[in-house]
């Protein structure tokens, strides 16, 4: 049995690859700003070190969305990196960094708040000697804005208006400065909803969150997640696991939507292909509170927070431990904005 079983392990491994890409998120490289957005630079050399001592494959993110949209399998154990909210660290600090280690990486910036100067931001010189020295310029809408859900008073259709326009004003203004013209929106706050999917997959762009999990072929383009890697989350232990992670196979989410609007505590339903794990190990949590997933069929799991979630933005995050990849666990994240 046991050798009919490990046979078994090797047939998945050769039909369904055990591999996946993981997103880092960066804000703050800097020991004076804000601990829960910062990792200082030590910190950050720290992780550089690690990810070439682990021999883990740094790859910058055009090359991991041209294998998802071709549906070539992700490079296994790969790792790109990603900056939000265009601070000026990034460049005085996080860039030389970078470049010493010869690492690709994406800075998602906000155009119109670095024209009004909003804070210790980069200036357009700054985005142009890093474009120049082939860092990613990518889009975070023009003024890091709260894009899931129209305004009070604001119409549905005024809100895709406005929406349209903050992601083409920043894309061209990106191109006019840099040249480059990706059409990837990081979602300022990680904040997203079905119709602002919709909206983002409309204009042809990719959409990118800030709930975490690892990238495989299932995932979704326009919600692509991100572990954070800053604040509590800076711990070398902690990112370890993380860069150990693989993408559940989803094959139906049931057209969850991340805003609640009624229902609350939300519902998280999912169909998955399961190969790899045991349905017995799946794992769900809200915070630190464990919850308990409840099997509708062989396939189909369902799982609830037990008191409605707070005001603001929440996550359930599922996990299960690979059968044929030691040490790696599958991770799943749903953001949900009340």
């Amino acid at each position: 049995m046991k050798l009919l079983s490990f046979f078994c392990l090797v047939l998945i491994s050769l039909l369904w690859p055990v591999q996946a890409a993981v997103m880092l998120i960066y804000h703050h490289v800097a020991s004076d700003t804000p601990r829960v957005s910062s990792v200082t630079a030590e910190e950050f050399r720290s992780h550089l070190q690690y990810l070439k001592a682990h021999q883990f494959q740094v790859i910058g993110l055009d090359v991991l969305l041209q294998q998802l949209r071709q549906g070539k399998p992700v490079a296994d154990n790969a790792v790109v990196i990603t900056f939000d909210d265009s601070y000026e660290n990034n460049f005085t600090t996080a860039h030389p960094l970078l470049q010493e280690f010869g690492y690709p990486y994406t800075i998602f910036i906000s155009p119109g708040s670095i024209d009004k100067g909003d804070g210790p931001l980069l200036n357009w010189q700054q985005v142009k000697q890093m474009s120049d020295d082939g860092v990613l310029v990518a889009n975070h809408a023009m003024w890091h804005e709260h894009m899931a859900r129209p305004e009070a008073g604001e119409s549905q259709a005024q809100w895709r208006q406005r929406m349209k326009q903050s992601i083409l004003a920043a894309e061209d203004k990106i191109e006019q400065v840099t040249g480059q013209r990706h059409q990837w929106l990081a979602y300022p706050y990680g904040e997203y909803s079905v119709a602002l999917e919709q909206l983002v997959s409309e204009l042809g762009f990719i959409g990118i969150g800030q709930h975490s999990g690892a990238i495989g072929n299932s995932s979704v383009l326009t919600r692509l997640p991100r572990f954070p890697a800053a604040g509590r989350y800076a711990d070398l232990t902690d990112l370890a696991q993380k860069l150990r992670t693989l993408a559940f196979t989803v094959t139906d989410d049931h057209g969850v939507n991340p805003v609640i609007a009624d229902s609350n505590p939300p519902q998280l339903k999912l169909s998955l292909t399961i190969d790899d794990f045991n349905r017995q190990q799946l794992q769900c949590f809200a915070g630190t509170k464990v919850l308990k997933p409840v099997w509708l069929d062989d396939d189909t799991f369902s799982v609830s927070a037990t008191k409605p979630l707070s005001a603001g933005r929440s996550r359930y995050n599922c996990t299960a431990p690979s059968l044929s990849k030691k040490g790696y666990f599958y991770w799943y994240s749903q953001p949900w904005l009340n």
